[in-house]
């Protein structure tokens, strides 16, 4: 019994020694490309996982488990172009509205501007400054 005992004291003490001894780690170095092509494959999937997305993709008939496969199957720089693409896409597009309101009133304010100064006479509301 009494060198069971002292097996294990010796066990226990050689594992508590073997505690701190470093262990040999190898790391290497990656390239800026890899990273910032791992960034835009992470930065695509976390957009998919929003519920707004997921909505428009059912509504247009997409699953959207098919569309991550499609990501993970994209390649590093079709993963860059397509980040690079969704960063730069206007935030709340109106699908050309905006502008075509705005060559509206621009129009306006000219044809208006134009009446004013009495080189024109298209609104019966003003009156020409000469």
């Amino acid at each position: 019994m009494e060198k069971l005992r002292r097996s294990v004291a010796y066990l226990v003490m050689l594992s508590i020694v073997g505690i701190g001894l470093p262990v040999p780690v190898q790391a290497g170095m990656i390239s800026t490309d890899r990273a910032a092509a791992t960034a835009a494959h992470a930065r695509i999937v976390h957009m998919l996982d929003r519920a707004d997305v997921h909505a428009k993709l059912e509504e247009l008939g997409v699953k959207p488990a098919e569309v991550k496969a499609r990501v993970a199957a994209l390649t590093d720089s079709e993963a860059a172009q397509l980040a690079h693409s969704i960063d730069n896409l206007p935030a709340g597009a109106d699908g050309g509205v905006g502008a075509i309101v705005g060559a509206i009133v621009l129009v306006f304010l000219v044809l208006l501007i134009t009446d004013l100064l009495g080189l024109t006479k298209v609104f019966p509301f003003t009156k020409p400054i000469r």
